[in-house]
């Protein structure tokens, strides 16, 4: 089974510890000490190069408290976060009243389905573990991009969760940053990507 190319990708972006606390609340302990020129890059690269956000409320919400008030286009990221067309995900929501937004309430995997398929750049997942969670039991999320900071926090709100589904993940790209923060992308195993695996281990035989 060959992949279309022209669907976009659906690339989840997490920054977390290397135990996977992600809290926003402790982020002054393990986030803002390892700022350097070598992350601020990554970070604009992710931004600059997504066609479009797809979020959940918790996380929408508080983006959407935070980017609009910046004015000065802060690391060169915000006008892209507040003009580019930014889907979020919730049955709750009533109103999204950040720029450019439109609430996906209902047939989510549908409507991610639809926006894989429409022109543009690939559509970038910002933090939303609950999303990603829900997502991971889809065949929808083509690369995760973990940014894994070099500290132990030891307790803390943790992307990783015992309810998650298995997932089997291929180590795409690695890269080291500056003050030992870490770039690891990895891409889904498929179905066909499996059993082409199996195959190759037995020598091609059925």
């Amino acid at each position: 089974m060959e992949t279309n190319k022209n669907v976009r990708k659906l690339i989840v972006s997490e920054w977390m510890t290397l135990d996977g606390v992600f809290d926003v609340s402790t982020m002054k302990e393990w986030f803002e000490p390892f700022d350097s020129t070598d992350r601020q890059n990554y970070i604009r690269e992710n931004v600059m190069t997504s066609g479009a956000f797809l979020i959940g409320r918790v996380t929408y919400e508080m983006f959407a408290s935070y980017w609009p008030n910046q004015k000065n286009d802060e690391m060169g990221i915000a006008d892209r976060l507040n003009n580019a067309p930014k889907y979020v995900v919730s049955s709750t929501l009533m109103n999204a009243e950040w720029n450019n937004s439109t609430i996906i309430g209902k047939n989510v995997v549908e409507e991610i389905t639809k926006l894989k398929q429409q022109p543009g750049q690939d559509i970038m997942v910002f933090g939303s573990a609950s999303l990603v969670r829900s997502l991971m039991k889809t065949d929808l999320i083509d690369e995760y991009r973990f940014l894994v900071h070099p500290i132990v926090m030891g307790s803390g709100k943790r992307f990783f969760k015992e309810e998650m589904v298995t997932t089997k993940l291929r180590l795409a790209k690695t890269k080291t940053l500056n003050l030992g923060v870490m770039v690891d992308c990895y891409q889904p195993l498929r179905v066909e990507q499996n059993l082409a695996q199996v195959q190759a281990a037995r020598g091609g035989r059925q």
